[in-house]
């Protein structure tokens, strides 16, 4: 029977609303099939999200990539699987108890069902890769990626997705190098006609074509933070790798090279791999210093070496902008899973009294307006600014609109020419005229003779002088914190969003919102309204804060770390009987939050402090 009448006859059908997960071995090429598997998705019209759950080494250990298909637009992760594709003779036994009850299985014939993974709950598609590879594949290099291409082939097949779909996926995915493209599309037909000649579907799940992602693009945050950098007139970019920021400042490099030239194509930037994040900081600082726009961007373990230089810069009050994109801490950690670990940290990162202001993007559109602005606050406020993102919402790709072309002006602060100290009389770096807290800065090459000074990172008065007078320290510290009260007006505010009559309140920030909406319309069919604040940066507004607090009973500050870290800064913010009604929701696997952790702890009236879920692991794929 062919397959469309197969597929015809199918009743009870789930369209467009799934979640697929491929389990295979890192190191394998399965990468860039799962990739064109879900630009297919895209392409034909469906909002897809997905996740890649990827291992520390480079190759050999375990992977899973995760789509969730959902027309709606739901794409955070759920902690249900409808569909697994079992590459993985390590984990498979594993994989396949995590799927749900009326799932699909496909998998490599050869493999043994033994115990939990021999179900009668689910349904099993038998599919010889391996044979198929050998039989039809004769490059021996091209036997291991293409086994993946196979794969492609089935699930289009089972799924319904379009030949045109996929064969444009291919074109954009290799640039249209023909020779690749006919072998990779010669491989996907076999998994396509392997399911039209031996397979019977029975399943109810399908893909068919829908309008939602018109005038849309797949980005990853690290991507979109490069672009944002870009455009906020950076030149300068100094940086040591590290997962999973690497890919922010690999991004920014061509687009330097395509864009930061003159007419006679010389480079107008600089970009310096340094021996360590303490020296990618000490070149940001030294370039800012100097009039440049500077960025460096790493992850907590380099937070940790940046500290001196970080305080040099509070203190000192030199621009530079830092992005975090943060992963499971604390040491080593969990290179490649998400965390938002490094919040209060970053807050008073230093020894001293140190206060930073940290911006908070929680979309790949806020990754790269907050890029730009990073650099407008580190020149308006003359310090380090922070960008708090981390991996799942850096290193994945996300559906989002277009971003629109940049229109507002840089906005470089209080920066003298030497037309305005013969106007002002005179120049003192470290004096408060405005009573804002933010002193005059002048920049190297000012002609003017009292143009100069000298920038410490040791006591000085307001003339930049050297001193060891505590009075004068204290002045200094006095104003610092002065200039961190005047940020809280030119930092993006909270995003509030009341429902009528409730009493819940949730709070969350970063790529915890991704989850909010659903997680929300859940609670809500089950009875349960819920006011929502995103927080986009610190420090906080405090009058918004009272304002959603009081009208809140109790307030859930949802995190993805241990220590509730954000909701220790907001009890620092509110009084005591605003804060008694914080009750943090946290969850730290390392894998991002699913909107049933949220949907159960707040159901259950915060009698728990986190939900705990079955997760693959590195080891043997469930926790």
């Amino acid at each position: 029977m062919p397959f469309e009448e197969r597929r015809a006859k199918s009743e009870n059908k789930i369209v467009n609303d799934f979640t697929i997960e491929v389990a295979t071995v890192n190191g394998s090429g399965s990468q860039t099939s799962n990739l064109i598997l879900t630009k297919a998705i895209f392409r034909m019209g469906v909002p897809v999200g997905p996740k890649n759950i990827f291992p520390s080494n480079i190759a050999g250990l375990p992977t899973w990539y995760i789509m969730r298909v959902n027309e709606k637009g739901y794409l955070a992760r759920k902690r249900t699987l409808d569909i697994v594709v079992c590459l993985n003779p390590s984990t498979y036994l594993q994989d396949i108890p995590r799927v749900r009850s009326g799932g699909v299985v496909v998998y490599e014939s050869d493999y043994v069902l033994t115990g939990s993974a021999k179900r009668k709950d689910v349904v099993y598609y038998p599919v010889p890769f391996s044979q198929l590879a050998a039989r039809h594949i004769a490059d021996v290099k091209l036997k291991k990626p293409l086994t993946n291409m196979i794969t492609v082939g089935v699930l289009a097949e089972l799924l319904g997705i379009e030949n045109s779909a996929v064969e444009g996926s291919i074109r954009h995915q290799l640039r249209n190098k023909e020779r690749a493209v006919k072998i990779n599309l010669d491989t996907i037909e076999l998994g396509r006609k392997y399911v039209r000649e031996n397979i019977k579907k029975q399943d109810p799940f399908y893909i068919e074509r829908s309008n939602k992602t018109q005038g849309k693009i797949l980005i990853e945050g690290n991507t979109a933070a490069a672009l944002g950098c870009l455009f906020g007139g950076c030149t300068v970019a100094a940086w040591y790798p590290i997962t999973p920021a690497s890919s922010l400042t690999e991004t920014l490099i061509p687009l330097f090279e395509k864009y930061r030239r003159d007419s006679s194509g010389k480079k107008k930037f600089c970009v310096v791999q340094a021996e360590d994040e303490i020296a990618a900081l000490g070149i940001v600082i030294g370039a800012s210093w100097a009039g440049a726009r500077a960025m460096t961007a790493t992850s907590g373990p380099g937070i940790c070496l940046m500290s001196e230089f970080a305080g040099l810069g509070y203190y000192g009050e030199v621009p530079a902008v830092v992005f975090d994109i943060q992963r499971i801490g604390p040491s080593t950690g969990l290179p490649t899973r998400t965390a938002q670990g490094d919040i209060q940290f970053v807050s008073t990162l230093s020894h001293g009294d140190t206060k930073h202001i940290m911006l908070m993007p929680a979309t790949v559109r806020e990754c790269f307006d907050f890029s730009m602005l990073a650099f407008d606050l580190a020149d308006r406020f003359q310090t380090p600014i922070f960008v708090m993102s981390d991996l799942d919402l850096g290193m994945n790709l996300w559906l989002t609109d277009g971003f629109p072309y940049p229109e507002r002006p840089y906005d470089r602060g209080k920066v003298l020419t030497d037309e305005d100290i013969v106007r002002l009389g005179g120049f003192e770096r470290y004096r408060d005229v405005d009573g804002d807290g933010i002193c005059y800065r002048t920049l190297p090459g000012n002609p003017h003779p009292l143009a100069a000074y000298f920038t410490r990172g040791s006591g000085h008065n307001e003339q930049a002088a050297y001193t060891e007078d505590g009075s004068a320290y204290q002045r200094n510290l006095d104003r610092l914190v002065k200039k961190f009260e005047t940020a809280r007006k030119f930092v993006p505010p909270p995003v509030e969003d009341y429902m009528p009559g409730a009493k819940m309140g949730i709070l969350a920030y970063g790529s915890s919102d991704q989850v909010m909406e659903e997680s929300r319309e859940l609670l809500k069919a089950n009875g349960i309204k819920t006011n929502y604040l995103r927080l986009r940066a610190y420090p906080f507004q405090s009058e918004i804060l009272q304002k959603f607090f009081s009208k809140c009973s109790k307030v859930f500050v949802v995190e993805q770390n241990r220590d509730g870290q954000v909701a220790q800064l907001l009890r620092l913010e509110l009084e005591p009987k605003e804060s008694a009604k914080i009750q943090s929701l946290l969850h730290y696997s390392g894998f991002p939050i699913p909107s049933e952790v949220v949907v159960e702890t707040i159901s259950k009236k915060g009698t728990l402090e986190s939900v705990q879920e079955s997760i693959p692991t590195m080891a043997a794929g469930g926790e």
